[in-house]
């Protein structure tokens, strides 16, 4: 049964189809920030390997949370590894990294996604979809702070 939430079904399916693409985003970066957390080694060890814990703990809450606004707006949420690789505009990051090269590479995800979410919310707006533009908004500002934090370790 399709969702009668006020939003056309021609915009519900392009907000689904983002989200799924934000989805696979979120969970292309989750794993990232997680091989990060197990694997950084040197002198900052230890506040890196508790502030990637801190950042893939959002990221997964974040993930249901993008997950049930796709079913809220009547589509199946993709749900593989196969599914988000295909969608994603993130890379894996495959190998050995050192630290610096982690927080590099976590900064970059995050403003590409803070980037996509700029678009996307503008889009969500001009169909009215408020809640979207809701949830996208708290997105945008915890990866606009991540990626500031990631910054400053890197000064």
């Amino acid at each position: 049964m399709k969702a009668n939430i006020g939003i056309s079904e021609e915009h519900s399916n392009s907000i689904a189809k983002k989200l799924n693409t934000l989805l696979a985003d979120e969970h292309i970066l989750y794993v990232k920030t997680r091989n990060f957390h197990w694997n950084v080694t040197g002198p900052n060890f230890s506040s890196l390997h508790l502030m990637f814990e801190g950042q893939y703990t959002a990221t997964a809450l974040n993930i249901d949370l993008i997950a049930e606004r796709i079913r809220t707006v009547g589509y199946p949420a993709a749900g593989s590894m196969k599914e988000f690789l295909a969608l994603s505009n993130l890379k894996e990051a495959e190998g050995k990294h050192k630290a610096d090269d982690m927080v590099r590479g976590l900064l970059a995800d995050h403003e590409s996604i803070a980037t996509m979410l700029r678009s996307f919310i503008e889009e969500c707006d001009g169909f009215g979809d408020e809640a979207t533009v809701d949830l996208l908004t708290g997105l945008l500002e915890q990866h606009e702070k991540t990626a500031w934090m990631l910054r400053s370790y890197l000064e």
